[in-house]
């Protein structure tokens, strides 16, 4: 009955969400730029045979094979599945997510940046910059993936069964395919920068998400068929169902890990202004356990992808590349040891850059306020700094665990790439994540406007 009430009251706030006209001119904005980028990944790239590269993934899932999909499939992911059909968005938004974690982390080593961070308007000089530095990363991948669409071979191995996708091949094919590669991700890049501004949620974070979502269709059909009634392989009903149940633990580990935090006590002391004076009272400053989201997973994605597509590249030429390609494969344990290696390493790097605890114990300081039990002061940032290590442990241990869970669930079960996506890993952080934040969005203009929001008690705390 609770939870009917519950699903009732979200009806109403979402219902509620159109009686606002800014918002609703918000929402609407947003799906309309939402729908553009979709129709992106769905342009062309003239000189490109598209339909034998699609019809070469479309092979790989109905004999689900794990081997030339894995890397692949979880570019085109991030994509989603503009590069598998060969589309102007086949770069898809990652070169400017590469830019954003080379300015983080040149940030702490390049002084003129860290203060650019600090100073009033740096930060729209730190996003011109990003700009800059992602048109030159989408001319670098963009002539990378050409030699790859150039030597398919190279890029998938033995499971490579079909033609040419080139269809006239030489120097002009490559200069358009990096224009195009180029064209589609600053326009998804500008189409991301008007959703923040102009719309509701992360634009950026959205562009992602819509991609993710859109494979969602054609993983259920799969499911139906490999766990269904009518199933004919040795996949039984049971082991569907424990699937799902499996994907709502997920996703309810994934809420709750994400909304967690740690009430760090705060009181504050009678103080006077002036003629004035202000009461003391107690509250609690909130440490989130996942304090840098789901930026760890996908700066690790990122990275790791580049590798594969450069050393897979250079495989065309010089064939002992493809041995060392083979590692940055979701079929390799270095791949695993890497990628949990980096998700630990940025969600310490995020909490570093973005966390500034000597900053919030001088405030504290300034304004009256201490912990109890703790000096104010230096020995309020380092208590600060030990909490924080502790529960960014926790939470990057989450995160390994979370990333891995489709990969393995993959390889165990024989499960494609396509379906074990949904159970764990960026996929699923990211929707959670960007949906939390968005609904947070909306809730605030609810409440601004006198509206319940879309809880009975407190409020979406979520955060991408």
């Amino acid at each position: 009955m609770a939870s009917d009430n519950y699903i009732f009251r979200m009806i109403a706030g979402f219902r509620n969400c159109f009686k606002i006209p800014e918002l609703s001119e918000r929402i609407i904005f947003t799906l309309l730029v939402l729908a553009v980028c979709r129709l992106i990944a769905w342009v062309p790239i003239p000189g490109l045979d598209g339909v034998v590269l699609q019809e070469y993934f479309e092979k790989l899932r109905v004999d689900q094979s794990q081997e030339g999909i894995g890397f692949m499939g979880m570019y085109s992911m991030f994509t989603g599945g503009a590069w598998e059909r060969c589309s102007i968005g086949g770069l898809g938004i990652m070169p400017y997510i590469s830019a954003t974690i080379i300015l983080q982390l040149m940030s702490p080593i390049i002084p003129r940046l860290s203060r650019l961070q600090r100073e009033e308007g740096g930060r729209v000089k730190i996003m011109q910059i990003g700009r800059v530095m992602t048109l030159f990363l989408c001319l670098g991948q963009g002539y990378v993936m050409s030699l790859g669409w150039l030597n398919p071979g190279s890029v998938f191995g033995s499971t490579w069964t079909g033609g040419d996708l080139v269809l006239f091949p030489g120097i002009w094919y490559h200069i358009q395919t990096m224009m195009a590669l180029t064209c589609g991700t600053m326009l998804l890049m500008w189409l991301g920068e008007q959703i923040t501004e102009r719309g509701i949620g992360n634009g950026v974070s959205l562009v992602i998400t819509i991609g993710i979502v859109a494979d969602l269709p054609r993983a259920l059909p799969m499911i139906w068929d490999r766990y269904g009634p009518e199933s004919t392989g040795d996949h039984g009903l049971f082991e569907g169902i424990f699937l799902v149940l499996l994907l709502l633990v997920v996703v309810a580990g994934v809420v709750a890990v994400t909304q967690a935090q740690r009430k760090v006590p705060v009181q504050h002391a009678q103080r006077a202004v002036g003629r004035k004076v202000y009461a003391g009272g107690s509250s609690f400053m909130p440490l989130r356990v996942n304090y840098s989201g789901v930026m760890p997973l996908i700066f690790a994605q990122a990275i790791l992808m580049f590798p594969g597509m450069v050393f897979n590249a250079l495989g065309a030429k010089f064939p002992f590349f493809l041995d060392i390609a083979f590692w940055f494969t979701p079929e390799h344990w270095f791949y695993y040891f890497t990628y949990a290696m980096m998700i630990m390493f940025f969600a310490y790097f995020w909490v570093a850059t973005t966390f500034n605890e000597i900053e919030i114990a001088d405030n504290l300081k300034k304004n009256g306020g201490y912990i109890p039990g703790i000096r104010p002061g230096k020995a309020t940032s380092d208590f600060l700094h030990r909490t924080m290590s502790r529960i960014t442990f926790a939470g990057a241990t989450f995160l390994v665990i979370i990333a891995l869970i489709p990969m393995l669930l993959g390889q165990a079960l024989a499960i494609p790439f396509q379906v074990s996506q949904f159970f764990g890993g960026t996929s699923v952080l990211i929707a959670v994540g960007v949906t939390l934040d968005t609904m947070r969005q909306m809730e605030s203009y609810l409440l601004m406007r006198h509206y319940d929001g879309f809880l009975r008690k407190g409020r979406v705390r979520g955060r991408f």
